[in-house]
């Protein structure tokens, strides 16, 4: 499913223009992303859960020449999906 897909589901469902839908969309990714950005966490109920985690600096290796490189510590996000939803796709 693409983000155009979920414009057009929220503007049918919703009864909304697709223009308005669209920026209902827009605001909700902006502030979850606003969100992670500060350091915390974002808990959708029924969803999931959106959180930061962070990589350690590790050895890594080019692929190409095999040569071992040094990968820098990072931040990463990571998503928990709710009880309801891991129920529900593992039917």
């Amino acid at each position: 499913m693409l983000k155009a897909d979920i414009i057009e589901k929220v503007a049918k469902e919703a009864h909304l223009t697709k223009k308005a839908a669209k920026e209902a969309v827009d605001s909700t990714f902006n502030n979850v992303i606003a969100a992670l950005k500060k350091g915390e966490k974002v808990v959708v109920s029924g969803f999931g859960t959106f959180v930061i985690r962070s990589r350690k600096a590790r050895p890594g290796r080019n692929p190409k020449t095999g040569q071992t490189i040094q990968l820098p510590s990072m931040n990463t996000v990571g998503f928990v999906a709710s009880k309801g939803i891991k129920k529900t796709v593992r039917k």
